[in-house]
């Protein structure tokens, strides 16, 4: 079995090298089993050395192939690109900053031995900080009631895909991409593992919150359109709030006579139902930037430099 590793990189100098030495091992080990593998670098736009050090590990290693991006153009291209370069009976994607422990490799090999399509790596939430984990729960208890797959807190990228879990991700074109969710998407007989997370140990993190929320948004748009329906239902309801509103004035002034207060609550209606209005209208936006973006169908990267061969194929 030929296994390709497929590892995005963004300003991964530091430890781009010590990543490669650590699955170069376990193919090492893998090789007397019968499974070779390949390795399938993605510079997404690195402003290093990542890409001269790629081309330096390409030298000396034949089965090196890597891709780089003409600019950043962020990790789910890279993702993409990394799968269509991939020709291995399997792949496993994995971070290259050595947060995704190599050695879990033979294991994800050993689970697809027993026939899974999909062995994935669930991060346990050991040493993380309190307010960190409560809102990930929350965020995936108040997801998964939304969407219209499951999605598992702790679950990522991390994981290994058979050829045809592989194929039926690549067959998914569309340009607003949330990898998580269409590994969820695509089935086929999964397991899963737990680990626990190891610390980056060079540079930090390019996850900021901003591009967290971003994230999280992103999953929550891309597989239902609930959110328009709750605009619906949302509208309905005023609508109602308002019809007995209306006729609470009317008997109010039938009975009473009419009175001029009621300066307060129109402000507060009026400022509540703009919100409410901008609020929908943003989520409708949402939505249409994102038919926006697919029908001009614009690639999903550029390629800079690459040791591969494009064939028609390959070409995003």
């Amino acid at each position: 079995m030929l296994i390709s590793i497929v590892a995005p990189c963004y300003n991964e100098e530091d430890v781009l090298v010590r990543f490669h030495e650590a699955v170069q091992k376990i193919a090492e080990e893998l090789l007397p089993l019968g499974h070779d593998m390949e390795f399938v670098y993605v510079d997404d736009g690195s402003r290093d050395r990542t890409l001269t050090l790629l081309k330096e590990l390409a030298d000396l290693d034949a089965r090196v192939r890597y891709v780089s991006f003409s600019r950043n153009f962020g990790k789910e291209s890279a993702l993409l690109a990394g799968l269509r370069h991939a020709t291995g009976d399997c792949a496993i994607v994995m971070d290259a900053d050595l947060q995704h422990p190599p050695e879990l490799i033979k294991r994800m090999v050993e689970l697809r031995g027993q026939g899974y399509d999909q062995v994935i790596a669930k991060r346990t939430r050991a040493g993380d900080r309190f307010t960190r984990t409560f809102t990930a729960r929350l965020y995936y208890r108040l997801i998964n009631r939304l969407v219209d797959v499951e999605l598992v807190d702790g679950v990522g990228d991390f994981r290994l895909m058979s050829r045809r879990v592989v194929d039926a991700v690549l067959d998914l074109t569309e340009y607003n991409r949330f990898s998580k969710g269409l590994f969820a998407w695509v089935g086929f007989p999964s397991t899963t593992f737990e680990y626990e997370n190891a610390v980056r140990e060079h540079g930090r993190s390019s996850w900021t919150l901003r591009s967290l929320l971003n994230y999280g948004l992103d999953g929550l748009l891309s597989f239902n359109n609930r959110p328009l329906r709750a605009a619906v239902y949302l509208g309905l309801g005023l609508v109602l709030l308002a019809g007995v509103y209306t006729a609470w004035i009317v008997g109010s002034a039938l009975v009473n006579g009419v009175t001029a207060p009621g300066y307060v609550t129109t402000i507060t209606a009026v400022t509540a139902l703009a919100g409410v209005q901008m609020t929908m209208l943003g989520v409708i936006g949402e939505y249409i930037g994102r038919i926006y973006y697919e029908v001009k169908r614009r690639p999903h990267f550029l390629v800079k430099a690459t040791n591969v061969e494009l064939t028609k194929d390959l070409i995003p």
